[in-house]
């Protein structure tokens, strides 16, 4: 039986079932059935729940004459996120506000939430990272297919049809490797912050890190700000029109 937190444990208990019986429709198997659900799930089930419950806190809150804390930090975000957009997308970056916003929220609570005793950060396990990169990849693929057509193909062969033999290739393992790249930089910092942590946690049991939680919160703003501009740069790559 694995380690399970707290919130691991309670939707194993109710359900694991469910889970087991969804994994068996695609032939597949958890290795450890009475827990199917690992804590890295949970957690990111756990992120999305509090994530959405503060989504309609703020909007049954929403006030233009007397705005809340809560108004003026996702003001905040989508203010920063929506410079950030207009500066690296130019013309019609209104459009990828919203699935920016909403990545940058996601990928940040996922990397402090860690902080909070007796949980744990999913951008800690190499999974969590590595899906929000192929959601990413995928999302400014489609996007620039959809904002320029066939010739968003004409990115992977160069200018001159000569080279394309060449070009193409070399376009396309240097696409892949973003997903390595967005993957390994958020995965490796969060890891090693995580362990960081953990261990002053474990010599100095009875100690308020302070120093310690506060730099693990310095890296996770760090490292989703970076993530969120490489989104925002692949985005404004895939949609630019050719002049």
């Amino acid at each position: 039986m694995p380690h399970q937190l707290w919130i691991t444990a309670f939707l194993n208990k109710y359900l694991g079932g469910f889970v087991n019986s969804l994994l068996a429709v695609f032939h597949l198997h958890s290795d450890h059935p009475q827990a199917p659900i690992p804590n890295f799930v949970a957690m990111q089930l756990f992120v999305f729940a509090l994530l959405i419950l503060y989504f309609v806190y703020v909007r049954m809150r929403l006030s233009v004459d007397d705005p809340g804390v809560s108004q003026h930090l996702v003001e905040s975000i989508n203010s920063f996120v929506t410079n950030q957009a207009h500066e690296v997308i130019g013309h019609g970056y209104q459009r990828y506000i919203g699935y920016l916003s909403a990545l940058g929220m996601y990928i940040l609570i996922n990397c402090i939430i860690g902080v909070i005793p007796s949980l744990e950060s999913p951008a800690a396990v190499p999974s969590v990272p590595l899906g929000c990169a192929l959601v990413t990849w995928f999302y400014y693929h489609f996007q620039g297919v959809r904002e320029n057509g066939f010739r968003y193909i004409k990115n992977f062969i160069g200018p001159a049809p000569a080279l394309a033999v060449l070009l193409f290739p070399i376009e396309v393992f240097s696409h892949l490797a973003r997903i390595l790249s967005l993957t390994i930089r958020l995965y490796a910092n969060m890891f090693a912050s995580e362990m960081v942590t953990l261990v002053f946690f474990s010599l100095f049991p009875f100690a308020l890190p302070v120093p310690f939680i506060m730099l693990h919160i310095a890296v996770a703003i760090i490292q989703t700000y970076i993530f969120v501009l490489l989104a925002t740069v692949y985005i404004g790559e895939a949609v630019a029109h050719e002049h």
